[in-house]
C-alpha cells in the first residue's frame, strides 16, 4: 500500500483554529484524487467523483464536529 497524500492538512486544534467548509471540502477532494487516482474524472465517471466527495466532506464535517481535544 502507498503513502497517503502529505498535502491533506489537519484541521483540528492547535493545528487550525478555525476551520471553513471550504476546508473540508479541499480536503475531502484531495482525498478522493488521490484514492481513485483521477485529478479529473472523465465525464462518465464525474457524477460518482462528485458525489464520494461530497460524501466524505459531510463526513469529516461531522468527525470534526464531535472530536474532543485535550490541551
Amino acid at each position: 500500500m502507498g503513502n497517503m497524500c502529505r498535502s491533506i492538512k489537519t484541521l483540528r486544534p492547535p493545528f487550525e483554529e478555525v476551520v471553513t467548509d471550504e476546508d473540508y471540502y479541499a480536503a475531502a477532494l484531495q482525498y478522493v484524487r488521490k484514492v481513485s487516482g483521477f485529478r479529473k474524472p472523465a465525464a462518465h465517471n464525474q457524477e460518482a467523483f462528485d458525489r464520494a466527495v461530497a460524501t466524505i466532506t459531510t463526513a469529516t464535517a461531522e468527525l470534526m464536529s464531535t472530536l474532543q481535544v485535550r490541551r
